[in-house]
């Protein structure tokens, strides 16, 4: 079995110098957590298998303050980082992977405009394109009222799940599961699939989500949004079928840190690394 990677978040606002770490509810309700660069050589040193860093003000001006961010971060950060928001053409991947990333996500763009997927994965590898889905659950009483749709069968009802963008401001009608398999067809590496719904919750990962798109494609499905507790990983895991947990909240505010997390999933019987 490949060992199961548990990926701190940082939700970067680049509007202060040197960056500051924030996270939010459902997309909202915003709290500061630290600094980037500290934070993530925190969660190095912690034993994290890899960091996600997500430019949440993700305008054209930010690009260097988070080519700065990188930089300053792989001076004592040896895992694969992984840069998110506002990456939208193969020269954003280029310069965020000279800059130090291993990964470049993308969400918006890539929906705007999926051939961005095979030029980026041609020109960077697959391995270095990530593909963000935000999705959120949409209730159905019968199936004739989404034929277009993959209908999940969950616990609260028929549902199907709709890939949002712009940080969950814009909806799309696009079908989270049918796009995770195009976005595969079309060269990507890995998905970062986050539930809309759960989002800083706490209440758990979206299991039936997770579970759903893990099964419909090859490539790693990292799953995020909603993890309270060291339990809500080894279900993503086990359940949710998921190869990496992204988690933000237990982190930043030290309530489940790395090693507790890993040491939780070694007595439960998933590899991980040391």
């Amino acid at each position: 079995m490949l060992a199961k990677r548990i990926i701190p978040c940082l939700d970067c606002d680049l509007q202060v110098p040197h960056g500051r770490v924030v996270k939010g509810v459902e997309f909202k309700q915003i709290r500061y957590a630290g600094e980037p660069v500290e934070l993530a050589t925190k969660y190095y040193e912690d034993g994290a298998d890899e960091i996600v860093f997500l430019d949440i003000t993700a305008s054209h001006e930010r690009r260097e303050t988070m080519a700065d961010v990188i930089k300053a971060t792989t001076e004592n950060v040896f895992v694969p980082i992984c840069v998110g928001g506002g990456i939208r053409k193969p020269e954003d991947y280029v310069n965020m992977l000279k800059a130090g990333a291993d990964k470049c996500s993308t969400n918006t763009a890539a929906i705007h405009n999926p051939d961005l997927i095979s030029e980026a994965s041609k020109i960077v590898g697959s391995q270095a394109c990530v593909i963000g889905i935000d999705a959120k659950r949409r209730y159905i009483e019968d199936e004739s009222e989404a034929k277009d749709k993959i209908i999940v069968e969950t616990k609260k009802g028929l549902a199907w799940f709709d890939c949002s963008i712009y940080g969950g401001r814009e909806f799309t009608g696009m079908d989270a599961i049918a796009w995770a398999m195009e976005c595969e067809d079309r060269g990507a590496g890995e998905i970062l699939l986050t539930s809309m719904d759960r989002d800083g919750t706490k209440d758990g990962y979206d299991l039936e989500l997770t579970r759903a798109i893990s099964e419909s494609v090859d490539i790693p499905v990292i799953a995020s949004g909603g993890v309270g507790t060291p339990q809500h990983v080894l279900e993503a895991f086990t359940l949710g079928k998921a190869d990496a947990a992204l988690a933000a909240s237990i982190f930043h505010f030290n309530e489940y840190p790395v090693p507790v997390v890993k040491a939780f999933l070694k007595d439960n019987g998933v590899v991980v690394r040391e």
